[in-house]
């Protein structure tokens, strides 16, 4: 973690937890927002205006909120536009890492060796931890943004005159909607899911999984349609899908959200499948990346044995592949 600008401590996967043991997420530093012609966005200063090749984003593969992004970036037709660096999966006692494993890139801006870097050039005062996604401005060498929902609708829209599309992730008359249901599946499952394997207390993890299954048996009931909004693909299906993808091969086991998995579900598992049969989907997703990140944390697996698996997901990634 660092403090004012200097790395104190070996990366922990809890830094934080409230008074019952539950795990706390630290909440996103940089919160520019890019616009089609640089005027300040919801949060943040203006200036950073829509422009190819100005922008680099840095991912983990293994992180369901860097997956988010790179979705909307293949489905909003931006590959060309902003160009990716993709770290190490597994986190050493630095946090994030570039190059040394298949599919990893070193730092291609300032050779740097860890994620920490660019966040004390962005800030060499900063306090925190260093997280993916990372949204680089490479005009002015600054960070834009580390908040993946933020990076999600910037993608949905901003960059739309470089790179017209007929989808869009944010409707205007499912705005009210998506903005209901967003931090209900974030708060239960996206995270939830870190609460059950980060919790600290018999009491938080129960709590943890309580609201995982519940959120999953409320989507369950949900799928009449193609997506959560009916025949719509909105930003919502894909911050669901990022976990979904993950949950059989990782949560399930490492973060002993156990009950069921997501073959348990019918409409879930058809639905998760369904998604990641929309082109470029599939190319985000990367299951050696993810498993290998998650079973490398020591906190929850000292010993790093990776189990092989589950047969249902690497036959739907044989089908696709």
């Amino acid at each position: 973690m660092l403090v004012d600008g200097q790395w104190k401590e070996n990366w922990q996967p809890v830094q934080k937890a409230d008074e019952k043991g539950r795990f706390v997420r630290q909440v996103s530093g940089f919160r520019n927002w890019i616009t089609p012609d640089g005027s300040p966005g919801p949060t943040g200063e203006g200036g950073f205006e829509a422009e190819a090749g100005r922008y680099r984003l840095y991912v983990a593969l293994i992180c369901p909120w860097a997956s988010r992004t790179l979705i909307a970036r293949k489905l909003k037709g931006l590959e060309e536009i902003i160009p990716v660096t993709v770290v190490n999966p597994v986190m050493n006692d630095e946090g994030w890492e570039f190059g040394g494993y298949d599919g990893a890139d070193e730092d291609p801006l300032f050779g740097s060796r860890y994620m920490h870097e660019l966040y004390t050039r962005a800030d060499a005062h900063y306090t925190g931890r260093a997280t993916v996604p990372v949204l680089w401005d490479m005009k002015r060498n600054v960070m834009v943004n580390n908040e993946s929902a933020d990076i999600l609708r910037m993608f949905d829209t901003a960059f739309e005159h470089l790179a017209p599309s007929d989808l869009r992730l944010y409707p205007e008359d499912l705005a009210e909607e998506i903005d209901a249901l967003n931090p209900r599946i974030y708060d239960l499952l996206n995270n939830g899911v870190y609460k059950a394997g980060f919790a600290s207390s018999q009491e938080a993890y129960d709590e943890a999984v309580e609201g995982v299954f519940k959120m999953l048996d409320e989507l369950e009931g949900r799928l009449t349609g193609e997506y959560l909004f009916g025949d719509h693909l909105t930003e919502t299906d894909i911050r669901t899908f990022v976990t979904l993808i993950r949950f059989d091969a990782a949560y399930h086991g490492l973060f002993k959200t156990n009950r069921k998995q997501i073959k348990d579900y019918p409409r879930l598992s058809a639905y998760m499948e369904r998604i990641y049969r929309i082109p470029g989907v599939a190319g985000t997703v990367n299951m050696d990346h993810i498993t290998r990140g998650y079973y490398a944390i020591k906190a929850l697996n000292p010993q790093r044995i990776r189990p092989t698996g589950p047969a249902h997901i690497e036959a739907l990634i044989a089908s696709v592949s």
